[in-house]
């Protein structure tokens, strides 16, 4: 490969890098709209596991917003900790893309007052549409999680970042 030709892989290799994250962080603020963009218009391959599997990123997008939109008394009763890590970025051809991350996840339950911790891998597809790089498949697996009580003597305040 040529310097440029280097140099460009490199730059796609951020830009998907960069759009995983906007992906989480859409996830753990709350944001609908930002999490369903992050997504090809149509046709999307997903299969979250027990959450589901979808073929389209509406279904999830909907999915989404029935259970982190939640709230009860006006506040959220599902809030989502999301942290990838070692990611693996094979540029697969012209706008086209492979990756797998690691995902370490926490998630507060304030109905059941419980605290889930999990980790898994995802396996990802991404293409260029409409000059940006957007997911086209997302499966995620699951490889260990521990669910535990939150106590009485637990107290959990939210912060302004939820929407």
């Amino acid at each position: 490969m040529t310097l440029e030709e280097r140099l460009t892989a490199l730059e796609q290799i951020e830009a998907i890098k960069a759009l995983k994250h906007r992906y989480f962080r859409a996830c753990d603020a709350k944001d609908p709209d930002t999490f369903r963009a992050c997504f090809i218009a149509s046709g999307a391959d997903i299969d979250y596991g027990p959450l589901g599997g979808f073929t389209d990123a509406d279904q999830i997008a909907e999915t989404f917003r029935r259970i982190a939109l939640h709230t009860v008394d006006g506040k959220h009763v599902i809030l989502d900790m999301h942290h990838a890590m070692h990611p693996d970025i094979t540029i697969t051809g012209p706008g086209r893309a492979s990756g797998r991350w690691t995902l370490k996840f926490r998630q507060l339950n304030l109905i059941e007052r419980t605290e889930r911790l999990l980790t898994g891998e995802y396996d990802d597809g991404y293409v260029i549409e409409a000059g940006q790089w957007k997911m086209a498949r997302s499966h995620f697996r699951q490889l260990w999680s521990m669910v535990r009580p939150l106590g009485d003597d637990v107290t959990i305040e939210q912060g302004s970042g939820v929407r």
